[in-house]
Parts: C-alpha cells; sequence; structure tokens
C-alpha cells in the first residue's frame, strides 16, 4: 500500500483510494447484514442469497459514501481549492482537501453538501423501493440503503469536528465573530464532547446487554474525540506558529555531497555523524537530489556497500519542496500532505536550507521559552 492508500482509480481529476482498514469493514458490514439482519427482517432466503445481498449491501453503502465525499470535493474545487484524493477507510471517507475554505460561506457550502448529498440518495432509494415491491431481494437492499443514508446524514450533521456538523459550527462561529481561530477552537470542544458522550452511550449500551452495539459505538466516539482532540492540537500550533516564515526555522547547514557515494559510506560519514534526516547529493550525471533515512533504510544493510546514493536519491524536480519565504505551517501542513518528516528549501533554482518536523518543533519551543522570558521580564519591571 503506498502511503495513501491502495489507488482504485480517479473521478473528477481526484485520485480514489482504499485503506487497508476498508477491506476490514467491508467483511464484517457484509457479515453482520448476511448473518444477522437480513435474516431477521426477510426470513426465508437461502444462504447464498443472504450472503450475496449482504456483500452488495456493503460495496454499495461504501459508494454512497463516496458520493457523499465527491460532493465535499466538488464544492471545494468550484472554490478554486485542490483535492488530490479520497480515502475510504474505516469511519467512511475523508476527502482530502489541500487548503482552508477562503470565507465562512465556502466552509458551510463545502460542509454541508455532504448531508445534503446522503439525504438526496436516501430519499431517492425511498421513493424508488415501492417499484420493487415484487422483488424482495432489490427491495430489502434499497430499504436497507435509504435508512443508512438518511443515518449517515444525520450524523454527520452532529456539531463537531471532524464531522460535517462541525465545519458548518465553525463556519457559522467564523461568520459571527469574524475570527477562523476562535471557531476552529469551538468545533474542536464540541467535538471531543460529542465524542466523550458517544463513548458514555456506548458503555452503558454495552452494559444494559448490547455488548457488540455498545462496543461499535464506544470506537466511533473515541475516533471522534481523537480526532477533534488533533484539531485542537494542530490549530494550537498554528496558532503559535504564526506568520513565521520557514527561513525562520530552517537549517542553513546541512550534508551537501558532490559525487556519488556507496550507502555505507553516506551513512557513515554524513547521516550519522551530522545526524541529519536527508542530505543533499550532486549526482555524477549533474542531477541535484535529496537522500532521506527512509529511503536509505529501504535497502537491506547487507546491500548498502554496493548501492549508490544516487540509485536511491529523489531527484528535485521530483521532491516535495518549500520556499524560504513559505509559512511556516503551510510547510508543515505540506509534509503531512506528502507522508516526508523533512522538505527542501529551494530559492532560485537551488537548495538553500532543510526543513525537518524537528526544526519547526525547536523553533515553536525556542519561542515560547522567550516569550515566557519575556513575560517575566515585563513583570519584574
Amino acid at each position: 500500500m503506498s502511503r495513501h492508500g491502495i489507488p482504485i482509480g480517479r473521478l473528477f481529476g481526484i485520485s480514489i483510494d482504499l485503506d487497508y482498514s476498508w477491506f476490514f469493514i467491508v467483511a464484517l458490514l457484509t457479515w453482520m447484514l448476511a448473518a444477522s439482519y437480513y435474516p431477521v427482517q426477510f426470513p426465508g432466503w437461502t444462504d447464498s442469497a443472504y450472503w450475496g445481498i449482504g456483500f452488495a449491501t456493503a460495496l454499495l453503502l461504501f459508494v454512497s459514501v463516496l458520493v457523499h465525499e465527491l460532493a465535499h470535493s466538488l464544492v471545494a474545487k468550484r472554490y478554486g481549492i485542490p483535492v488530490p484524493r479520497i480515502t475510504l477507510f474505516l469511519f467512511g471517507g475523508v476527502s482530502q482537501i489541500a487548503t482552508e475554505p477562503p470565507s465562512a460561506s465556502s466552509e458551510f457550502w463545502i460542509a454541508i453538501a455532504g448531508p445534503v448529498t446522503s439525504l438526496a440518495i436516501g430519499a431517492l432509494c425511498w421513493e424508488i423501493e415501492p417499484a420493487f415491491a415484487g422483488q424482495e431481494l432489490m427491495y430489502a437492499l434499497l430499504e436497507y440503503l435509504a435508512l443508512m443514508n438518511l443515518i449517515l446524514a444525520l450524523f454527520n450533521l452532529i456539531p463537531g469536528f471532524p464531522l460535517d456538523g462541525g465545519r458548518v459550527l465553525r463556519a457559522a462561529v467564523w461568520k459571527a465573530t469574524h475570527n477562523y481561530h476562535r471557531a476552529t477552537v469551538a468545533a474542536g470542544i464540541s467535538g471531543r464532547f460529542f465524542g466523550f458522550l458517544l463513548i458514555f452511550l456506548g458503555i452503558w449500551q454495552a452494559v444494559t446487554g448490547d455488548i457488540v452495539g455498545g462496543i461499535w459505538i464506544v470506537v466511533i466516539g473515541w475516533f471522534l474525540e481523537s480526532a477533534a482532540g488533533s484539531q485542537l492540537q494542530q490549530e494550537s500550533i498554528k496558532s503559535m506558529l504564526g506568520d513565521h516564515k520557514v527561513a525562520d526555522a530552517m537549517q542553513r547547514d546541512f550534508p551537501h555531497i558532490a559525487g556519488d557515494i556507496s550507502l555505507h559510506e553516506l551513512v557513515e560519514h554524513y547521516l550519522v555523524q551530522s545526524n541529519a534526516h536527508a542530505v543533499v547529493l550532486t549526482a555524477p550525471d549533474g542531477t541535484v537530489g535529496v537522500v532521506t533515512l527512509s529511503a536509505v533504510s529501504s535497502i537491506s544493510r547487507e546491500m548498502w556497500p554496493y548501492t549508490m546514493a544516487s540509485q536511491v536519491m529523489t531527484p528535485l524536480r521530483a521532491a516535495d519542496t518549500t520556499r524560504p519565504d513559505a509559512i511556516l505551517w503551510s510547510a508543515l501542513e505540506k509534509m503531512g500532505r506528502g507522508g516526508v518528516n523533512q522538505l527542501p528549501v529551494v530559492d532560485n533554482g537551488g537548495i538553500v536550507g532543510m526543513l525537518s518536523r524537528e526544526d519547526i518543533l525547536h523553533y515553536l519551543s525556542v519561542q515560547q521559552h522567550f516569550q515566557g522570558w519575556k513575560t517575566i521580564s515585563g513583570n519584574a519591571h
């Protein structure tokens, strides 16, 4: 699997990926539908019919989730926001919207598009369901999809991050206060509240007899609380970074190697001694690129003496990079989207520095230290 998931295709220029957890939830949902839901609601079918309709229902439910996420993504693209991919996973799906919405109104329309689409799918299934009254399998499938899309829409309207309702709440607070940070914190706190509420309800349901259903609600609540907590943490870091630039935190003294050497030499003489996470390499053909720790680690240690560094180098033209005048937070977001721990800092076609997550954390700790020192100093006066 790639760092983003298993790519299965593209729609409207957006990559559609499957996380490994998607296979688990489809298998689990198929089993639950075939072994309990459909036999209770529609007795008398054959085992093959139950398992066939269970599997078809699970797949179509995730098609509904995909359409829900596409609605978010297409509205985001309408506002000029790139959406590189949608990933389907254990808890449904997520659209990777590259940047934050430019305004409260765009945030609202991007967020509300998903629940409205799910409601529309549910209504469509409900409307055409009577036409298949004589075909019990199709009737049962449409009935379930109508119900689940309604639940999907209503659940996503819970006003807390990371759900759509949390983004609607953020849009409302943002519109009222004209303060994006305050709106994000409000939505994050609300998300944690509803996460803890679901955990409590799940425990109560498990104690009163529905152990499987209760555990599932606890897991959803835990996911919601954790995601909301992560959002609050990100917003705190973003606030501390403020308008500081990449040039403020980047390493200007970094290993830059001319020529080609083996991975063994690279590790022994540069990565270990300098404690660097990456080195800049100029290959014999003049190509400039970056060799990272992760790239070296992908080669077995026995092959290091026989593998040239240029063989695992990522050319600069193909690497994720940033600029010295870029905002630090945007560089950190780019690292997260690309699944990398450092970025070459490029200016006028050349590498002028390296920026890692550790550099940003160190810069933050120094800023906090001196802010505290200035506060104490100011109080002393």
